[in-house]
């Protein structure tokens, strides 16, 4: 095991800065799926479960969401929330019962509830309720994806440790080209992200700037 002094963010931005691997980049149809930005993780001033990474955040995908939408190219947007026992959240939900317990986020609260802030267009996106980690389990995602012969995803939201993070992994084992815009994922804690970031840029998806991004999608405009 190789030992280090140098902080996750640092490791990180030296792996940005010298890739070891070559891009698997994009492919000709992307989905752009954005990963519980409910007020549960977005909202810290409601919700001590909430997280706040790129203060630009929403603003980024939003821009994303609706160059996605000139392309008529899916754009899905994932929340969690269980019912009112619990027993939809299965083992996961087994760790802990208290008010901020995952199992407690119930279906139609507040908690559950998308930011907001993001520009929804509830005629033509696409609303899943997930229970688990990964964004394919037990989703109607993947016959989304399949139906409309996508090859690339994009993937934003949190957390970047835990459902972005599955979500690439899955992504990735499905053959799809996956890509992670960095100002477009959130954490609770800094090295929690750019750790799985690390990871992610290593093995399973395409790290890239919001931007970079963006000037693939008004290419294919």
């Amino acid at each position: 095991m190789i030992e280090s002094r140098q902080t996750a963010k640092e490791i990180f931005q030296n792996i940005m800065a010298n890739p070891q691997r070559k891009a698997f980049g994009f492919g000709t149809k992307a989905a752009l799926i954005n990963i519980d930005l409910q007020k549960a993780y977005t909202r810290p001033d409601l919700f001590s479960t909430a997280y706040t990474t790129d203060p630009n955040q929403i603003t980024y995908i939003n821009t994303l969401a609706e160059l996605c939408r000139q392309l008529n190219w899916p754009v899905v947007w994932t929340s969690v929330s269980y019912s009112a026992s619990g027993h939809d959240a299965g083992v996961w939900g087994t760790r802990s019962d208290n008010a901020d317990s995952l199992q407690n986020i119930k279906q139609g609260s507040e908690r559950a509830s998308l930011d907001d802030r993001l520009l929804l267009n509830h005629e033509r996106d696409v609303f899943m309720t997930k229970k688990m980690p990964s964004v394919f389990f037990e989703t109607q995602l993947p016959s989304l994806l399949t139906s409309c012969k996508i090859d690339t995803i994009i993937l934003t939201g949190g957390s970047t440790s835990g459902c972005v993070r599955a979500s690439a992994v899955d992504s990735l084992s499905r053959g799809y080209r996956t890509i992670v815009p960095l100002e477009c994922v959130a954490d609770k804690h800094e090295s929690y992200h750019y750790a799985n970031l690390t990871d992610m840029a290593l093995k399973y998806a395409d790290v890239l700037s919001q931007k970079e991004v963006v000037t693939w999608l008004h290419q294919k405009n």
